[in-house]
């Protein structure tokens, strides 16, 4: 497996980009504002986006990826998602509204988009490569996802808060090569992290003393406004983790 940042921040500017990888050429996991620097053709090898959650910083570029190339492509793009995820963006995204329904485009017995419902814990098998939904703590329903090549595995949170039951399931993968968490805000802003389910880097600290595992550990998803004392303040609470912050064109092989 090959998986490639395309973005990782939590805003834009710049060079910042929302979050959103690229597994081999055909997956993508989430699919934020970084998904627009791909090539067209790129974007008509995409079959599959694994989602964890509804929120437009990790849904933005997919009304854009059917609109561009589902008239290029031979079958429809699956979206893969939980029952209420997809609930959201039924109801919400793609409903004629804000965006065409591209599941009944061109009509309903061809459509460029089709939804296919996960299940927490359940794996999913897609050319080889076995991705299972892990439970998340936000404030609208969410996953995380690891990602199993057979060899090694790869886990990513998505954003969440404290959460017991995902580190159940993670220390029980033996292995896990690849751990890439969130912390979105700065511990001044703790009481904001709690509200919103963020993990700041106390939190962060208290997370991850209940990891018994030793993988590489990346953080993602830090707002703009102070990702460096973001990344200062978790160099002194999770030092003996070494942590680093996920960049853009990271490329993880596993």
């Amino acid at each position: 497996m090959k998986l490639r940042v395309l973005g990782c921040s939590g805003g834009i500017g710049g060079d910042l980009r929302t979050t959103s990888m690229l597994l081999d050429h055909d997956t993508l996991i989430d699919a934020g504002t970084g998904v627009g620097d791909l090539s067209i053709n790129e974007l008509a090898q995409i079959d599959h986006i694994f989602l964890t959650h509804s929120h437009m910083d990790h849904v933005a570029c997919i009304p854009f990826i059917v609109d561009t190339v589902g008239w290029m492509r031979d079958r429809p793009l699956t979206l893969h998602a939980t029952r209420e995820t997809l609930g959201i963006l039924k109801e919400h995204l793609f409903n004629w509204k804000l965006w065409p329904d591209f599941t009944q485009i061109p009509d309903a017995k061809n459509p460029v988009l089709r939804y296919e419902a996960v299940a927490l814990g359940s794996e999913v098998a897609v050319n080889g490569r076995r991705i299972t939904p892990l439970p998340a703590n936000h404030v609208v329903p969410a996953v995380g996802f690891r990602l199993d090549s057979g060899r090694a595995s790869l886990v990513f949170t998505g954003d969440t808060t404290s959460n017991d039951a995902l580190w159940t399931v993670v220390n029980g993968i033996p292995n896990l090569k690849y751990l890439i968490i969130e912390t979105a805000l700065s511990d001044r802003e703790r009481e904001l992290a709690r509200v919103s389910r963020h993990l700041c880097p106390s939190l962060l600290a208290e997370e991850l003393a209940k990891l018994k595992l030793s993988p590489e550990i990346y953080i993602t998803h830090l707002k703009p406004r102070e990702s460096e004392l973001i990344m200062q303040q978790i160099a002194v609470q999770v030092k003996e983790r070494r942590p680093r912050m996920l960049q853009n064109n990271h490329v993880f092989e596993f």
